[in-house]
């Protein structure tokens, strides 16, 4: 290893010059997946990452190509495409050749040029289209022609013969509810809660699966069992899904299209010649549990040799939506296996378990008992005093029959031989469950357990440091995002399952420093888009029944359409969404300036759930107004929309000024009536004039000192404070705050031993009570901004180039940030030793980074770095 030493201002750089590995072009993706099949966008978007280890490492030009032909990709022919050689950095490019076609497997890599100018191509990968339109769907919609009060779920079967070699099938399956797809008697896939959540009566999604292994030669089976899910919402709660517009019973339409090694294509559709029962699922709400009679059950039923003569006809259905379209998406998963790591035996007919974890899913018994003993299996989060079950903090909006139909809890008939039961269409947020028979029967630590589900996104991030709290509120923190990523962000697993917006966009940035989740923000800002009024509406609740319109649905919280396509363009480099989303936004910002007075705006929720302070609601909800209108003219500059650049970029100076106008004492650096949030807010959205900047945040760290480092902020002031103190000179202070594990604080959560994280700050509060929220989760990204200092660029998005501002608290020996952006891994890692800091920083192939190092001298201290792993020592 060679390293050069540089004296730069008072500190010491040196820079490691890593031994020459070859060059390597991985993770290509294809709509930001991994080989996906079942794509409907007629130009898909294609990416890779380089990965070269030298000092300087950088891709000098790309050049991709396409054919359906894999071994034409191979050998560099691109009969699809070929886009010759392109000389610049890029990673993410949209596909420009010839136009695709349905149900076609597209081969494809990309060839690379080093720094070198060293020609380097990638292994062959592959997306495969879908339906591409409505027109290519030979399936109808059918159901078992039952009314939307009928408990029993649905169950559909169709026999049909393959006497050809079976080179390739697909299966194309779009439900109005959810569904379970069989073919043979096994399950295909591993999704759940499919397909994924979305307003029924505007888009439809369906999924595409590879199924060729699943079909025998001669005689084959489908089987499709259908849920509630939110399409018929039948339990009562206060949100109104059971009158949405959609309201139906659940409905399916299917294509097995059936490629054979002689060329010829066969579909197996879904028509009348399908047939439909009942079974053992009597009852199943997204919302409460689910209700299975073992005794009911129909083994087999979705084989062959199933005899399905008491089973009948099935009913043609109209089709939900003029807009059927591909899912996407990285699907939802039982992710993880959690064991009870306790259990107690109450009496013979009740036993209590507990998971250690706070999260969303499932659970599944094992259990034998005397035939029609029906088994109450009761999940939630808190015990009573006397150590059973309470579910008081999450039981409050429901307004169904608590005995037909009790919340979280599913209920189990047993057969009278060994039973296992696992919901198919629920899911609940829980810790710990009560088990309560009306009959003795004999459970251990082993008959139960939990299955955490959410949304299967990739993990990118993590965090190392010599605080063992640091640790836990990152693993809080992540928790409860996951457990609230159910293809729509929510904001709890149990007593809502409510697509907030303002939790959504609270959370962006904890989401994107730790998971890839980019494919299920797309689905929900399309969700948005689905839900806008024509003068630019949205509801606080996305997607929603209908509620959600009412008269708080403002600026602090639905700025989702700007916020969240602008972060993914941060994270990301990818345009798409914020384009996709452009003619939304401005009709939003447009509705907002009609009804503002003088560029002001009241309208919004304020700063929702504050310790103890109020916040000036027309204040916060004006920055906000500024911020959407920011970003619009910020989108409208990057899409060469020059009238509309100049008209918002105005616009938002307005706002701006109003705003200082009206709150700011430009002679004492005070906002409003200057508590946490209203000095914290403006702050976080670069609002105070630049030269008040030190005067504000002065006052905010005072305020912040004089509450003895506590917080007092509602979700607004959360999503700001951290920021508002790091990045203007007060990082010391912030990590103070971050830390803190006296009441108020996030540390206090989990000092009591929380795993996720709360909806209030006060532990003894009666309303506004779920223990795994997410609202509050922006502590989950300022450790990497604050104390990693890892910032996107947004001249070079993506990652392309790196803003890193690291900043070394003299209260923490060590800290280490890790962060996987589309160019690779960077990694800023800090530690003390004596009076000096050794820090180190990590600056992936093809990426550059800008670096800011703290100064106590005030001399300007940026150093630009290319790509490679450097080291500093920083006196």
């Amino acid at each position: 290893m060679k390293r050069n030493i540089l004296l730069l201002f008072t500190f010491f750089a040196c820079i490691t010059v890593q031994g020459q590995t070859p060059v390597r072009l991985v993770d290509l993706r294809s709509e930001h997946l991994d080989r996906p099949i079942g794509l409907d966008n007629p130009v898909p978007r294609l990416s890779w990452r380089m990965e070269d280890g030298r000092q300087g490492a950088v891709q000098t030009s790309w050049r991709i190509v396409v054919d359906e032909d894999s071994l034409n990709v191979a050998n560099g022919c691109g009969r699809m495409w070929d886009s010759g050689k392109n000389d610049s950095r890029n990673l993410l490019v949209a596909y420009a050749g010839k136009k695709l076609q349905p149900f076609t497997r597209y081969y494809w890599k990309v060839i690379c040029s080093d720094m070198k100018y060293k020609e380097t191509a990638s292994p062959v990968s592959y997306f495969e289209t879908g339906m591409m339109g409505m027109q290519h769907w030979q399936g109808a919609w059918i159901g078992d022609g039952k009314d939307i009060h009928y408990g029993p779920a649905p169950y559909f079967r169709k026999e049909f013969k393959t006497g050809k070699k079976v080179k390739s099938a697909r299966a194309y399956i779009a439900a109005a509810g959810l569904y379970e797809l069989y073919i043979n008697g096994e399950k295909v896939g591993d999704h759940c809660l499919a397909p994924l959540y979305t307003r029924f009566d505007r888009r439809n999604l369906y999924v595409a699966y590879d199924v060729t292994s699943q079909l025998q030669n001669g005689d084959n089976a489908i089987g499709v069992l259908l849920g509630n899910g939110w399409y018929n919402h039948q339990s009562k709660a206060v949100w109104d899904f059971d009158r949405a517009p959609w309201r139906n019973r659940p409905a399916f339409c299917l294509d097995l299209r059936i490629t054979y090694t002689d060329g010829s294509v066969e579909t197996i559709p879904t028509d009348l010649s399908w047939r439909t029962a009942s079974g053992a699922i009597t009852f199943n709400s997204i919302y409460t549990g689910e209700h299975y009679d073992a005794r009911l059950e129909q083994k087999g039923w979705s084989t062959p040799e199933f005899d399905d003569s008491k089973w009948r006809g099935v009913a043609y259905r109209s089709v939900p939506s003029s807009n059927v379209t591909a899912q996407q998406v990285h699907p939802i998963r039982n992710v993880k296996i959690f064991p009870a790591v306790s259990f107690r035996k109450v009496d013979e007919k009740t036993y209590i378990y507990d998971f250690g974890q706070n999260m969303s899913g499932v659970t599944c018994i094992h259990v034998s008992g005397e035939r029609g003993t029906e088994v109450r299996i009761k999940h939630g989060e808190r015990l009573h005093p006397n150590g059973r079950l309470d579910l008081s903090n999450i039981d409050v909006y429901f307004r169904g029959d608590k005995e037909k139909d009790p919340f979280q809890t599913d209920i189990l008939i047993l057969s009278g031989e060994e039973d296992e039961f696992m919901p198919r269409f629920n899911y609940k947020g829980f810790r710990y469950v009560e088990v309560v028979a009306d009959k003795p029967i004999e459970l251990d630590q082993n008959s139960l357990i939990a299955y955490f589900m959410h949304s299967d996104v990739p993990a990118v991030g993590s965090l190392e440091s010599s605080s063992p709290l640091i640790g836990k509120l990152l693993h809080a923190a992540n928790h409860s995002y996951l457990s609230n990523l159910m293809g729509y962000p929510t904001d709890c697993p149990q007593r809502e399952k409510n697509g907030w917006t303002g939790d959504g966009h609270f959370a962006i940035e904890a989401a994107f420093y730790n998971f890839d989740g980019i494919t299920v923000y797309e689905k929900w800002l399309a969700d948005h888009r689905d839900e806008q009024q024509p003068n630019g509406v949205l509801p606080d609740i996305i997607p929603t029944g209908g509620w959600g319109y009412g008269t708080d649905n403002g600026l602090d919280w639905t700025s989702t359409i700007a916020i969240i396509p602008w972060n993914i363009y941060l994270f990301y480099g990818d345009s798409k969404p914020l384009s996709d989303c452009y003619e939304s936004i401005k009709r939003y910002v447009d509705y907002v300036e009609r009804i503002s007075n003088n560029h002001l705006t009241t309208w919004g929720r304020g700063d929702w759930v504050p310790v103890k302070s109020k916040s000036n609601k027309e204040l916060t909800s004006s920055v906000y107004f500024y911020v959407d209108t920011k970003i619009l003219a910020a989108a409208a500059k990057l899409f060469g929309k020059q009238a509309d650049y100049e008209y918002y970029n105005a616009l938002s100076e307005e706002i701006k000024q109003a705003v200082n106008d009206k709150f700011l004492n430009r002679e004492t650096g005070i906002y409003a009536e200057g508590s946490q949030t209203e000095l914290s807010v403006p702050l976080q959205w670069k609002i105070v004039p630049e030269e008040l900047i030190g005067k504000v945040a002065a006052n905010l760290a005072h305020k912040v000192e004089e509450d003895g480092f506590h917080l007092d902020v509602g979700v607004l002031g959360a999503k700001a404070i951290l920021n508002a103190l790091s990045e203007n000179g007060y990082a010391e202070t912030a990590y103070k705050v971050a830390v803190q594990d006296t009441y108020p604080s996030w540390g206090w959560w989990m000092v009591n031993g929380a795993t996720t994280l709360l909806e209030n700050w006060d532990l003894q509060a009666t309303r506004d009570i779920s223990d795994n929220h997410m609202m509050f989760g922006e502590i989950g990204a300022w450790f990497y901004k604050g104390l990693g200092g890892i910032f996107p660029d947004p001249v070079q998005p993506g990652f392309q180039n790196i803003l890193l501002r690291p900043h070394f608290i003299k209260g923490l020996k060590r800290f280490e940030a890790r962060h996987r952006s589309p160019y690779g891994e960077i990694v800023s890692r800090w530690e003390w030793k004596g009076k000096c800091v050794h820090y180190e920083v990590t600056v992936p192939a093809n990426s550059t980074a800008t670096l800011t190092l703290p100064d106590k001298a005030e001399n300007v201290r940026v150093v630009e770095l290319a790509a490679g792993r450097y080291e500093f020592i920083v006196k």
